[in-house]
């Protein structure tokens, strides 16, 4: 089976706050599975987030881009149209912010059958794809 690590799986990872230790170890576990997918639009948000300016310990650009050809190990979904058309899709039926509905069907893309992510209810099924909070 085929799961789909959204970003926050990513951004866990390389956290030093002590009160996010528990899901650092839980995403650093996740990302040793063989079992993985991502997308281009979840590789993105990571270098935006792990880089940016204000965030406490942020990681250099050549660390970030260290960690992210790293994951390329795993399958990456690029955005091209039908992903898009399927996260527009989704965005109506549903009701999910673009961003979510984007991460949706990429996994969907994929042939995935989890979506491990903190920013959509966990277990919701949405359409052949179940939902998982790793971090509850």
């Amino acid at each position: 089976m085929v799961v789909f690590f959204d970003t926050t799986v990513l951004i866990y990872s390389i956290s030093r706050d002590p009160d996010e230790a528990e899901k650092r170890e839980r995403a650093i576990a996740l990302l040793e599975r063989d079992d993985g997918a991502l997308s281009i639009q979840v590789l993105q948000e990571f270098y935006t987030q792990a880089t940016r300016a204000t965030r406490p310990h942020r990681l250099p650009h050549e660390m970030a881009v260290d960690l992210i050809t790293g994951w390329t190990r795993y399958p990456v979904q690029e955005l091209n149209l039908p992903v898009l058309n399927d996260a527009l899709r989704i965005t109506l039926r549903y009701g999910f912010s673009y961003w979510d509905s984007a991460i949706v069907a990429a996994a969907r893309a994929l042939g995935c059958r989890e979506v491990f992510t903190e920013d959509l209810s966990d277990g919701q099924q949405v359409e052949n794809l179940v939902i998982v909070n790793p971090f509850r």
